[in-house]
């Protein structure tokens, strides 16, 4: 069987970049946790497909999805996360699926708790951050 795949953006705004992070709100075991917005690939849609219609439903915005960051990494049983660059084309981020939404520079990704699970997503956004 197929793993399922979990797609995610990392959003960039500003000068000097930002990233956005969200706060998961359910399950109740990763509630408060924060993570990069995305979710899962219907059947018969492609990645970039869903991570744009993730960010339109989550967030309410459109997004341009830019290159990969990182490789495929395996988040659990079956579940294979993928991450972009993306950049805002329109509208402005809101958390209609997380607690709270907040810009990160690379010096403040620390400063919030993310998934256990995206520790080596966050060492490639660190390793991939973008100049500008």
């Amino acid at each position: 069987m197929s793993p399922q795949v979990i797609v995610a953006a990392a959003i960039v705004d500003g000068e000097p970049p930002r990233v956005l992070a969200a706060q998961r709100a359910y399950p109740a075991d990763l509630a408060g946790y924060w993570e990069l917005p995305g979710g899962k690939v219907h059947a018969g849609e492609d990645d970039v497909a869903a991570l744009v219609r993730e960010c339109r439903e989550e967030l309410g915005v459109t997004v341009r999805v830019g290159t990969r960051v990182g490789a495929d990494l395996e988040i659990g049983a079956g579940l294979l996360l993928r991450v972009w660059w993306a950049r805002l084309l329109d509208g402005t981020p809101q958390p209609l699926e997380h607690t709270q939404l907040r810009w990160l520079s690379l010096d403040a990704l620390d400063d919030v708790a993310w998934l256990p699970s995206d520790g080596p997503v966050m060492a490639a956004v660190r390793a991939e951050w973008p100049d500008t």
